[in-house]
């Protein structure tokens, strides 16, 4: 992967709906090795797709938390029958495995704590092999950034 590519991926994460001519300009390049360059990226698996950018709140899920969930067995059975029962739950927006106290940590969206507990209670409380959630609620979002940085400094 070269500048080009960087920087056509810089630029896709903030504008994914430009047309290959627009992009093509951003980057002083030609359509044809533009697209192609991007089709490689796409099949290579560095661009995993293109979505809209939803404000939850603006939805009716105006609750973030996050769960951090113990298991009570770490098989690799156990683990992967909690992770693909997580990955089916629509609440749950982020599912990612955690080093300390806990084995897991889950970000979820709901329309208030009550809808909140209610999941709790009925899907993931109800997991057999979970022996313990531990929950923060989100009280106010300072900033979420969807754009990966694409050069290899840490500190800009």
């Amino acid at each position: 992967m070269d500048k080009k590519d960087l920087k056509l991926l810089e630029i896709l994460q903030r504008q994914g709906r430009m047309t290959v001519s627009e992009l093509a300009d951003k980057v002083n390049m030609s359509d044809t090795p533009c697209l192609r360059r991007v089709k490689k990226l796409e099949l290579d698996k560095v661009i995993v797709g293109y979505g809209a950018q939803v404000d939850p709140a603006k939805v009716g899920l105006s609750v973030v938390v996050y769960a951090s969930v113990r298991l009570s067995e770490h098989s690799d059975e156990s683990t992967a029958l909690f992770e693909s029962t997580v990955a089916q739950l629509p609440a749950v927006m982020e599912c990612s495995v955690v080093t300390g106290s806990h084995d897991y940590l889950l970000k979820i969206v709901a329309k208030d704590l009550v809808t909140y507990e209610q999941f709790i209670k009925k899907s993931l409380g109800n997991l057999k092999y979970v022996s313990n959630i531990e929950t923060t609620v989100v009280l106010k979002q300072i900033f979420s950034h969807n754009v990966l940085p694409m050069d290899s400094s840490p500190i800009e």
